[in-house]
């Protein structure tokens, strides 16, 4: 018979503290910590893709994307989540927890899959950030295969989904109106 592990819960006070103190990114659950490890090269040059191109297209416009580094305000998952991209339309509105600056208004939520996220970014974090009220599109998209899944809100607050397969194609971004051609997404990957 093994020896069970004690687990040692942490408060949000705990949590804050860890937060302004490091330089490493942590996600609070339930009263645990959980380091966000570092992405692989192929995460880290599709994200950074995706964020060039959206910045050239969103320029001069009142759109801005944000890289995993900014802080989330997802109500059904509080105190704050990451993204690996976001990005805001018009002003920027941050809540202040505990001297800690939150994101409240995304619109656009992007997460780029590994095999230890997959399922849960997929499913249980996309319904979490279902609770975000500025919250209108979600991209998944795998680091091994020319491929992103797409919902949209709709009128009804139902989610329409549409997957794009194939480095010669584009996918239409409705909630900032702006496009992403595959080949340009994985770039240096694939």
């Amino acid at each position: 018979m093994s020896a069970l592990r004690k687990q040692r819960f942490y408060t949000l006070v705990e949590y804050y503290s860890l937060v302004k103190k490091s330089e490493e990114r942590y996600e609070y659950w339930n009263g645990e910590i959980f380091l966000m490890s570092g992405a692989s090269p192929e995460h880290v040059m599709i994200a950074d893709n995706i964020l060039t191109l959206l910045k050239n297209q969103l320029t001069g416009r009142n759109c801005r994307p944000f890289s995993s580094d900014i802080r989330l305000k997802v109500p059904s998952a509080p105190p704050f989540r990451y993204a690996d991209l976001s990005v805001v339309c018009g002003s920027l509105q941050f809540e202040k927890v505990d001297g800690i600056d939150i994101l409240v208004n995304p619109i656009l939520l992007v997460e780029v899959l590994s095999s230890t996220t997959e399922r849960f970014d997929r499913h249980q974090k996309f319904e979490f950030y279902k609770s975000i009220e500025s919250f209108q599109e979600y991209l998944l998209i795998p680091q091994n295969q020319a491929s992103i899944t797409q919902y949209v809100r709709q009128a009804d607050n139902s989610w329409q989904g549409n997957e794009v397969i194939g480095l010669e194609n584009t996918i239409h971004l409705p909630s900032i109106n702006c496009d992403l051609l595959l080949s340009q997404v994985y770039e240096g990957v694939l």
